[in-house]
């Protein structure tokens, strides 16, 4: 058994990659929604959506790196 258990590598990559760009699209889907159906949305709403999609871009990427290729190296 490996330093971490029995964790799926694979499985678990990309369950962290789709999560993050469901954060993505939720977040830029919510913006150009938003702004074509309501003609805009309030300040913090506008910030909700950017930081999910920010947030979707850093976890989709540094997720499937560290997931992916530095924890089964570290076994």
């Amino acid at each position: 058994m490996g330093r971490y258990g029995t964790i799926d590598y694979p499985k678990a990559t990309k369950r962290v990659f789709l999560l993050g760009f469901t954060l993505f699209a939720i977040g830029a889907l919510g913006e150009i929604i938003g702004h074509i159906y309501f003609g805009g949305v309030p300040g913090w709403l506008d910030m909700v959506f950017f930081d999910a999609e920010v947030f979707g871009v850093l976890l989709a990427l540094v997720g499937t790196f560290v997931i992916g290729i530095v924890l089964p190296l570290t076994e």
